[in-house]
C-alpha cells in the first residue's frame, strides 16, 4: 500500500459530509490535502481544487503529485467559485475562512453555488451569517457539528436540498438558532459550551468598553445586550440540567 494521505481531524469530519463517490469543488483548498484524502479513499471521487494564488496552487499541485491522483483531480487558479463551470460538480466545500468571506464567495458566482446539491462550510467566525445565507437561498441546513481540535473550535455546516429534511428551525425561536446553531443549541456538547463562555466574556467586556465611550452606539449596545441574555441563558440552562441529573 503506498503512502496515505494524512488529515487534522478538522478536515476528516468536513470530508465525512461527502456523500460516497462525491464530485465536488474545493474553494480555497489547502495543498489540496482534503481532496487528497478523499479521492484517495474512493476511487471514484473527482474534485476541483480552487486556489486564488500561485503558491498555493503550485503546493496544490505537489500533494496530486506526490498522491497519484492526477486523474481524479483538477487544480485551477482563480478566485472563489469562478475555477469552476455550470453542471461541472455536485458538492462545494469551503473550509477553514471567516463566515463572512465565504459568504462573499457564493454571492460573487450564486448561479455556480445555487446549483450544487450540497455545500460543507466550515467558518472560523461569523457561522450566523452563513446560517443566514443558507436559509434566504432555500438550502436547507441538515447537519451542524462543532469541534475542539488545538485549542481552536471549529463549526461545521451541512447543507443541501433534500426536501424530505424538515427544517431545523422554529419560527418563535429562529433568530436565535441562526446564532446559536440549531443543532448545536440542542445538542450543546463540551465545545459549545465552551466557546460560548468564551464569547460571552469576551462580549461583556466589549460592552463595559462601549459603555464608556464619548459617544455612545445604543443600538449596539442593545443588540450586544440581547446577545449576552442569550448567551447566559444558554450556559445557565446546560448548568441547571447539570445540577438536577
Amino acid at each position: 500500500m503506498g503512502k496515505r494521505v494524512s488529515l487534522s481531524n478538522r478536515l476528516k469530519k468536513v470530508a465525512s459530509y461527502l456523500p460516497e463517490n462525491a464530485n465536488f469543488a474545493d474553494i480555497g483548498s489547502d495543498h489540496a490535502y482534503l481532496a487528497a484524502y478523499v479521492c484517495q479513499n474512493n476511487p471514484n471521487a473527482k474534485a476541483i481544487a480552487g486556489e486564488v494564488n500561485i503558491g498555493p496552487l503550485e503546493s496544490a499541485k505537489d500533494t496530486i503529485n506526490e498522491y497519484g491522483l492526477q486523474n481524479q483531480i483538477d487544480v485551477r487558479l482563480g478566485d472563489g467559485l469562478e475555477v469552476i463551470r455550470p453542471g461541472e460538480i455536485k458538492q462545494i466545500v469551503i473550509a477553514g475562512m471567516g463566515g463572512s468571506l465565504i459568504t462573499s464567495i457564493l454571492n460573487q458566482h450564486k448561479e455556480i453555488a445555487l446549483e450544487v446539491d450540497r455545500m460543507v462550510l466550515q467558518p472560523n467566525v461569523d457561522a450566523k451569517e452563513l446560517r443566514q445565507w443558507l436559509d434566504d437561498h432555500k438550502y436547507l441546513l441538515i447537519m451542524e457539528e462543532i469541534i475542539e481540535e488545538q485549542g481552536h473550535i471549529y463549526e461545521i455546516l451541512v447543507a443541501g436540498k433534500d426536501k424530505s429534511i424538515k427544517s431545523p428551525y422554529n419560527d418563535l425561536e429562529k433568530e436565535k438558532q441562526l446564532y446559536f446553531g440549531p443543532y448545536l443549541l440542542q445538542d450543546r456538547n463540551d465545545a459549545f459550551m465552551k466557546k460560548w463562555q468564551i464569547e460571552r466574556e469576551k462580549l461583556e467586556r466589549i460592552v463595559k468598553q462601549m459603555k464608556q465611550a464619548k459617544q455612545i452606539d445604543h443600538d449596539k449596545i442593545n443588540l450586544f445586550t440581547k446577545e449576552l441574555e442569550w448567551m447566559r441563558e444558554v450556559l445557565n440552562n446546560e448548568k441547571n440540567n447539570m445540577e438536577t441529573r
